[in-house]
This record gives C-alpha cells, structure tokens and sequence, in this order.
C-alpha cells in the first residue's frame, strides 16, 4: 500500500511538474490564451492550495501581456479609420470581455494572504459602438453586391448579413435581406430521365427517382426541380441517361448433397456369450440402445434472376448550353430464393437442410419488376453523385 501511495504521490508531481512547463512555454512563445485557458483550468479546484500558486503567478503573467497587446493593436487599428478593420476590433472588444470574464469567476486569487489583482475594464460602450459600425458597414456592402445580381455576390451578401444577425439580431431587418440574397444567391436544377435503352421503364420507378424529396440532400446554394416552374430561369440541368438494362436469364441450380448418420433407432436386449439376456447386477435385463445408420439425399436449389442497369449522369450549364460534367452509374440488382429437396430418410437431415425443405420455389420477377426493383441502388448512386458534386462550389 505504501508503494502504492508513493508511486501516486510521483505520478501527481510529475504531472504538475509537466503542467506547469507547458504554460510557461506558451507564455515564451507568445500563447498567452492557450497559457490562460490552461491556467484557469488548474485553478478550477483548490485553487487556494499552495501548489496552486504558481499557476496565479503565471495566469497573471499572461493576462497582463496579451491585455497590453491587445490594446496596442486596438489602437492601431482605430488609427488606421479603415472601416475594414470595424470587425476585427468588435471581436478583439469581445475577446477582451470573453477573457476578463472568464477570470472573474475563480476569483479572488491570492499568493499566501495577499490578493492578487488583474486590471479589468468595462468594454460595454466600445462592444456597443463598434457592433453597430460594423452592422452598418456589413448592411451596405451587403446592400451593393446585392444590387449587382450576380449568384457569387449574392451568397457573399448573405455571408455579411447572417454575420450582423448574429452580432446583431434582426438589425434593420437584416433577416429578410438573407432571405433575398438566398434567393438570388441560388442555383435551380432541372432535373429528368432520358430512357434510351429502348425498354419500358415502369412509371413508379421513374417517378420514384425524380421524387427529391426522399433524397435527404441538403444543398443550400442548389434547388433540384423534376416539374419545371415556368417562374424560373433555370442555371443547369440534370440528366439521367438510362444507357442499358441488360437481364439474365432466369437460372435454376441445384446441388446435391449425400447426408448420412448413426440414430438411435428404439432398443435391444444385450445378450450374453451364450446367446441368454445379459442380466446387471439386481437381476435385471440390460437394454442398450440400438443404432442405426441412415442415408438421405438432399437437393438444394437456387433461383436466380439479375439486371444491370447502365446510366450517365449528366450536367448541363443552360446558359453556356454545354456539358459541364458526367458521370457513369453501375447499378443493380439480383433476386435469389433457396430452397431443398430430399430423397431418403429425413433423420439424416442436419437443422439448416430442415431449414431449406419449409422454402418453395416461387415464380421469378417479372423483367419490369427486375428493373424496378434495381431503383434503390440506382436511386442511392445517383443520390451520392448529387450530393458530392457541386455546381460552381
């Protein structure tokens, strides 16, 4: 037990020890929230502990030197009068704020009986300020790239002005102006099938994989519709391209299967070397069990049917009207349905084959139900494809 301690006892020490070299090497290396973050965190119990000072020490040796920074370049940056910079000075007020606070909920901190005391100010007025110029400075840059009506222009406008709401909630209507610039901000897709395999293709399937709605795509700069809005100036198209469907034909195999073992089959008297019924030791007749070694043939039958489907997707700029992009769908399908058979004596079947001889055969799908049933995997590529591919990012 007292190794144990002693062993822990080392661990704890050479764990502090390391604690601490890791915040003075931030301080040295001018990472002072880093050194700030890891301080606080050593202080979060005991803080009152004398194993705990140093941490105080080297929290306020920090706090000190990233405040003077900040203000330093605070200053600069207002000197400059780039209303550019109206952002970067919110967050550097914020951060200042951030920081303070964050101290001020493990104090008060001391070294033995003396308190120990960190500089805070009351950032309130300048957050306030420089809020509202950069809201107004967003708002206008975000008003002009809107007034360009161009896509690009639009989604940085959005980018600005779901910034000022989040600084800013609902400033002078701001989240009315990011719906606008969404909408102007957007790509539209019309998408459709093109069947080229000189097949029918069944309906459901071709409106199941136009159905975008059961896709679970989430693009926010892109709208796919299969019904076109005469409302819209669509961008692009999206084409599925049904190259092939090539089918097999239906197949029937069958293995056979020899199965033989030893069963109990009922009881016999043991006789003796003289022919008599042996007898055990209470007088009584010995049975023993009588084996008896059984053969079956069992047929296990496979039904199989498959369907390839070949198609090409295929993206149209309409406005270029030329093709930006394609791609090539592999999909398919395959029906299988197994069962058994057997001739013999069923007790030298094992569980699986019993399994097998409760199964029918069934009828095969019919060639538009092959192909229709190849939709979830043609519907899962295609979904792949349009969820990784983005049109102009």
């Amino acid at each position: 037990m007292k190794r144990i301690l002693l062993l822990t006892a080392l661990v704890s020490v050479l764990v502090s020890c390391s604690a601490k070299k890791q915040i003075e090497s931030a301080i040295s290396h001018g990472n002072y929230d880093q050194a700030i973050s890891e301080a606080l965190r050593k202080l979060e119990n005991n803080k009152d502990k004398k194993r705990k000072q140093a941490y105080v020490v080297m929290l306020k040796d920090a706090y000190d030197k990233v405040l003077a920074e900040d203000l330093a370049r605070i200053a600069h940056l207002k000197q400059d009068g780039n209303p550019e910079l109206y952002k970067t000075i919110y967050e550097s007020y914020a951060d200042l704020e951030a920081r303070q606070n964050a101290i001020k909920r493990i104090m008060p901190l001391k070294i033995g009986n003396r308190t120990i005391s960190f500089t805070f100010n009351d950032y309130s007025n300048a957050l306030v300020d420089y809020r509202y110029k950069t809201s107004d400075y967003f708002m206008d840059k975000g008003l002009d790239l809107l007034d360009t009506n161009e896509k690009f222009n639009a989604r940085e406008a959005y980018r600005l002005f779901d910034y000022v709401n989040s600084i800013n909630p609902n400033f002078e209507d701001v989240r009315s102006l990011m719906q606008e610039a969404h909408v102007a901000g957007m790509d539209y897709v019309h998408v459709s099938i093109k069947n080229e395999t000189h097949q029918i293709i069944p309906q459901q399937l071709e409106a199941e994989l136009l159905d975008f709605n059961t896709y679970g795509l989430n693009q926010f700069w892109t709208s796919y519709h299969a019904n076109a809005d005469s409302n819209i100036n669509y961008d692009y198209a999206m084409e599925l391209q049904l190259k092939r469907i090539n089918i097999s034909p239906e197949r029937i195999n069958e293995r056979q299967l020899l199965r033989e073992r030893q069963i109990v089959d009922g009881w016999e008297y043991l006789l003796d070397d003289n022919g008599n019924v042996a007898k055990d030791s209470l007088g009584n007749d010995i049975k023993v069990d009588k084996i008896a070694n059984v053969r079956a043939r069992f047929f296990e039958v496979l039904q199989t049917k498959s369907v390839q489907v070949i198609a090409d997707v295929v993206y149209t700029d309409l406005k270029q009207n030329q093709v930006i992009d394609a791609f090539t769908i592999d999909s398919g399908f395959t029906f299988e349905n197994v069962f058994g058979r057997f001739r013999g004596d069923r007790r030298a079947l094992n569980r699986d084959d019993r399994v097998l001889l409760n199964q029918r055969q069934v009828r095969f799908p019919t060639d538009a139900q092959m192909v229709y049933d190849s939709g979830e995997d043609l519907k899962l590529k295609l979904k792949n494809i349009i969820s990784s591919y983005r049109l102009n990012g």
